[in-house]
């Protein structure tokens, strides 16, 4: 069977903070937005029978308080799901009065120990905040490389899910070939790789649900399971189903994910999804290969696409 890593990550948007919205609403908009936010994610989950994984950041704790992050992981924890660890750096420099403050956005930009200070940090709050022990992590924006991966392990976790070739050699920097998706042992630990495929020859798209159709989604996943991949990993974020501005569903990413769930639900005999604290056998030495490309699967998405920007994002 292939394992599916269904990942969301789950922080507070530093759009909201830099636009000098209220504390309460910076939070609403970016873990409950428009009704379709993480307790919708939870509920869909539950009712396709479903395991997903929350990497939450709780560096924003630092700035507005621990008490939104720990509310965040009891809900995910409540509904059976698991939290692992995510972090933007940026917050380290965060001020809640002066909304330009910030200190450096992309992890690679620290050296090895100033990430490992940071992963330890970090760490740290999301436990205080209640979540068990993390065992694996995904940086902010796929942020990582090689020095990551070696903080990391000296830390004591099993798995980074960072690598993504869509986005390499910046800001993904790990060592890894760009269309690397399967499971491999890296720097003392199990790198997870977001799963990629080709959406023009030679053109690399993440499986991210504001990035693909469900066209694409269902020919990624059945292409996955026909040809016995070790893993599929699957990115979503805890705001994606709303609008940019938190303040509406955008509808095809709402319809997006519902069809996402069914999807997994209708296939898990072969695609079961899996939570990283399950430690599930992977086979690490597969040589899984993206999706091809198809025209009319990348003109269908890019005409939803712009649907999606037109018309979903500024519905009222």
């Amino acid at each position: 069977m292939t394992a599916v890593f269904l990942t969301i990550d789950t922080e507070l948007m530093w759009r909201h903070h830099a636009a000098g919205l209220p504390t309460a609403e910076i939070v609403r908009r970016s873990l409950e937005p428009a009704g379709v936010g993480v307790a919708y994610q939870l509920a869909m989950l539950q009712r396709h029978g479903l395991k997903a994984t929350f990497f939450v950041d709780p560096m924003p704790a630092l700035v507005y308080g621990r008490d939104h992050v720990a509310r965040v992981v009891d809900a995910i924890l409540v509904a059976g799901q698991e939290v692992q660890l995510h972090l933007h750096p940026n917050w380290t420099g965060a001020d809640a009065a002066d909304r330009s403050a910030h200190a450096r956005f992309e992890l690679i930009e620290y050296s090895a120990t100033e990430q490992r200070a940071l992963l330890e940090q970090a760490r740290d709050l999301l436990v205080a905040a209640g979540a068990p022990v993390p065992v694996a992590f995904r940086a902010g924006s796929y942020a990582a490389n090689d020095d990551t991966l070696a903080a990391l392990t000296s830390l004591g976790f099993s798995y980074d899910s960072s690598h993504n070739g869509a986005h390499h050699p910046w800001p993904s920097a790990i060592g890894l070939p760009v269309r690397q998706i399967a499971p491999v042992v890296r720097g003392g630990l199990i790198e997870v790789p977001v799963t990629v495929i080709e959406d023009r020859a030679g053109g690399l798209r993440h499986f991210q649900l504001c990035a693909l159709s469900v066209g694409e989604m269902r020919a990624a996943l059945d292409h996955a399971a026909a040809r016995d991949h070790a893993a599929v990993t699957i990115v979503s974020h805890g705001f994606e189903l709303a609008a940019r501005a938190g303040t509406h569903a955008n509808a095809v990413h709402v319809r997006r994910f519902d069809a996402l769930c069914a999807l997994l639900e209708a296939r898990r005999d072969v695609l079961p999804t899996a939570h990283f604290a399950d430690r599930p056998p992977l086979r690490l030495t597969a040589q899984d290969v993206p999706l091809g490309p198809s025209a009319w699967r990348t003109r269908w998405r890019q005409a939803e696409q712009l649907w999606s920007n037109l018309i979903a994002e500024r519905a009222a």
